[in-house]
């Protein structure tokens, strides 16, 4: 993972934005939400970065 733009973890990103784990995916396969990075075989994480803009471009539409 990269200091500049670390990954987080899912029950982060549904911490962050308030959304449960079938919203994200739901929301991913419309492409209205970041899609994940692959860390190994089994886990996903997202870009610290991607999830911060996401947020900022709901506030600003809001």
């Amino acid at each position: 993972m990269s200091e500049l733009n670390p990954l987080i973890r899912r029950p982060e990103v549904e911490r962050l934005t308030g959304l449960g784990r079938s919203q994200i995916y739901a929301m991913m396969s419309r492409g209205e939400f970041p899609r994940p990075v692959r860390i190994s075989a089994r886990s996903v994480g997202w870009r610290e970065s991607d999830v911060a803009a996401w947020l900022e471009s709901r506030e600003v539409a809001a």
